[in-house]
């Protein structure tokens, strides 16, 4: 391929790319922040306006109709129908549905029903401020956007992924956003954190507004300690899912349960049985830390505005929001109040047309023309009692009323509806002084007759991350073949090599015959070496007894240190590296005596020495330690319990400080 014809043909590619690209994220799947609506869902809100009678329509002709505005096809608008029903504000049901808990689909769209629930026909339509556009195929007109008066977007949430961007904004409480939008109003500071019709509870110490991250917990409540139960499941989840991690992380050996039944019909209800020497609190905090009953979830508020994708936060959102509500219900007073004058100048100018008798003055005109001019002229001396000037078609409109009207005319009756539009009139203008207050009205009216159907469920909490090595199940048996030299849960020990339980998430401390210490990961089968003196798993707090001989000295030293600070897989030495220096002795914990016997000396009573471990202070692991004594050591003992002291003068008094009591630990 030559090199012009090349760059046509990428040029071909990128503008069509692009121009997909602008489709899917416009079009298809990212909500405009003017109405929070996705395409598909205004077309169906909008086909339900059109359809609207008050009476339920089956879903399939809902769908059908729908398809008249959107061009890609049934399923996708019954999938979305489906969801936005299930969502529970805009769209009232009749038939199966679905479960948003268990995950269960909708019946087929023949056999279920919908229509608009009142607050959507309250607050999601007005012709008068809608701009609308030609259909796909120009046979019908659809809304550019929804002139919506509460926040969609943010009340319902929304997901989606489009080319080279994705959506996922949570959705909020209806009552706590029309509350924030008053405070707005007011300008006051406001929170909001999202609600969930899965209820749970919700962690938002990392959550930024509409973005960041949040974790959302299952609701687990011990029914006693064989049996628990999961009562409301975390966002994103279904019981289906939830019971499938469960169980993968039973058969995995993270947790122990007997059965695991689900009774979950319009709540959720999950029944588990424990395993015998299982208990619900560690169970509790095994489900959190191993399965889905805590999720973690990154939203993302990405929107359409002004026609182009961008990144906003909840509250600039709401702000949006409420600036334009506060628009659309000043537009819609100026429409009412234009509608009124005109009443009130139609009322006006029949009562003056009738009570004046001006009709009588045209009963000698001989054309039309000519009655108009006398009707017109007649009105004259009227006209600063007018809202606005008398019309052609005003006068039209006199002419059109019928004899029987004019001789049944109730003088008291056209007084009155006077009186009501001057009210109406006086009042509207009223409202478009203080918009603010109007505004907070209108806020305080839909929170009146709905906020009771829509409580918060979800319930904000701060729980801190479970350490997975701290319920995980000790199902390993770690062993080590001195003979081999091999370490892990895979290796045949015989009865004399050491072993230990152990859980897959536990570290393993490895300390060497000559002082290098290092920690690894708990292994299948892994060489080790045949001078490993000690292994255990790594806790905090533990207290290590050890005596060294010093290679380059000659000398013994005894030291003790806490687990020591680390880098996995790296290398570390307790003393000074010499091919003499060696542990003579190790034990881990407080207590004990030890007798370090020494080589013999002429003027010596006794040829050892006994010490208490707890008389030797607690140093970091690469302190030097203290000197035990001038003379050779030749090897070292435990003491049993109530072993008498050696004599006062040789136990060497107040040659170690005593230290603080720390942890008891097992020897290992």
């Amino acid at each position: 391929m030559d090199t012009a014809n090349y760059g046509e043909l990428h040029k071909l590619f990128d503008d069509n790319f692009l121009d997909y690209t602008s489709y899917v994220i416009r079009e298809r799947a990212i909500p405009d922040v003017a109405d929070g609506l996705k395409p598909v869902q205004r077309r169906i809100l909008q086909t339900l306006h059109n359809m609207d009678d008050g009476r339920f329509h089956k879903v399939a002709n809902v769908v059908g109709d729908c398809m008249k505005l959107h061009p890609h096809g049934d399923a996708s608008i019954f999938a979305a129908l489906v969801n936005l029903a299930n969502k529970g504000y805009l769209i009232d049901r009749q038939g199966n549905y679905g479960n948003i808990f268990t995950g269960d689909n909708a019946s087929a769209a023949r056999y279920i029903e919908c229509r608009l629930s009142p607050l959507a026909r309250e607050v999601l339509f007005n012709k008068d401020i809608t701009e609308f556009v030609d259909s796909y195929d120009g046979r019908m007109k659809e809304p550019v956007a929804l002139p919506a008066k509460i926040p969609i977007l943010l009340m319902q949430g929304a997901e989606g992924i489009a080319v080279g961007m994705a959506t996922k904004i949570m959705p909020h409480n209806f009552c706590e956003l029309l509350e924030a939008q008053k405070k707005i109003l007011r300008g006051e500071e406001f929170e909001l954190y999202p609600d969930f019709q899965q209820a749970g509870f919700l962690d938002v110490s990392s959550y930024e507004d509409g973005n960041g991250r949040i974790k959302c917990r299952a609701r687990i409540e011990e029914k006693n300690e064989k049996t628990i139960t999961i009562k409301e499941i975390p966002y994103t989840t279904t019981t289906e899912s939830l019971i499938e991690s469960v169980e993968k992380a039973a058969r995995a050996g993270k947790l122990k349960i007997l059965s695991i039944n689900d009774y979950t019909a319009e709540e959720v209800e999950i029944e588990i049985k424990l395993a015998r020497g299982i208990y619900a609190e560690d169970t509790i905090k095994a489900l959190y830390a191993f399965t889905d009953c805590e999720v973690p979830i990154s939203p993302n508020l990405t929107v359409i505005i002004n026609n182009n994708p961008a990144v906003l936060t909840v509250s600039e959102v709401l702000r949006y929001n409420t600036e334009k509500l506060v628009r659309d219900l000043e537009t819609e007073l100026n429409i009412e109040l234009g509608r009124l004058k005109e009443k009130l100048h139609a009322h006006l100018l029949e009562q003056i047309f009738i009570e004046e008798r001006l009709y009588k003055q045209i009963e000698e005109c001989k054309s039309f023309k000519e009655v108009i001019e006398t009707i017109d002229l007649a009105l004259e001396p009227y006209k600063e009692k007018l809202v606005r000037a008398v019309s052609k078609d005003d006068i039209e409109r006199l002419l059109e009323i019928r004899i029987k009207r004019i001789s049944r005319y109730d003088l008291d009756k056209k007084r009155k509806d006077i009186t009501a539009v001057r009210a109406n009139i006086k009042a509207v203008e009223k409202y478009l002084k203080d918009m603010v207050g109007f505004t907070i009205s209108f806020l305080d009216d839909l929170l009146t007759r709905y906020g009771h159907m829509y409580p918060r469920r979800t319930e904000i909490s701060t729980f801190s991350e479970v350490e997975v090595r701290k319920v995980a199940i000790s199902n390993l048996i770690v062993g080590y073949d001195r003979e081999a030299g091999f370490l892990g849960h895979l290796v045949k020990v015989g009865s004399d090599d050491p072993s230990f339980a152990c859980s897959e998430y536990d570290k393993l401390l490895l300390i060497y015959k000559n002082g290098l210490y290092k920690v690894i990961n708990v292994a299948d089968k892994l060489f080790v070496g045949h001078d490993l003196l000690w292994v255990g798993k790594v806790e905090e707090k533990v207290v290590f007894n050890v005596v060294y001989r010093d290679g380059e000295q000659g000398l013994c030293y005894a030291k003790r240190f806490y687990t020591p600070k680390f880098i996995l897989e790296k290398e570390y030495h307790l003393f000074t590296e010499h091919k003499r220096s060696e542990i003579l002795y190790l034990t881990v914990g407080d207590g004990g005596r030890i007798r370090v016997h020494l080589a013999p000396a002429k003027r010596a009573r006794h040829n050892y020495v006994d010490y208490a471990l707890d008389e030797f202070l607690i140093k970091g692991a690469a302190a030097q330690g203290k000197r035990v004594s001038s003379r050779v050591v030749r090897r070292i003992a435990e003491l049993p319990a109530g072993t008498p002291a050696t004599p006062e003068a040789e136990v060497q008094p107040g040659l170690f400080k005593k230290d603080a009591p720390a942890e008891k630990e097992g020897k290992e």
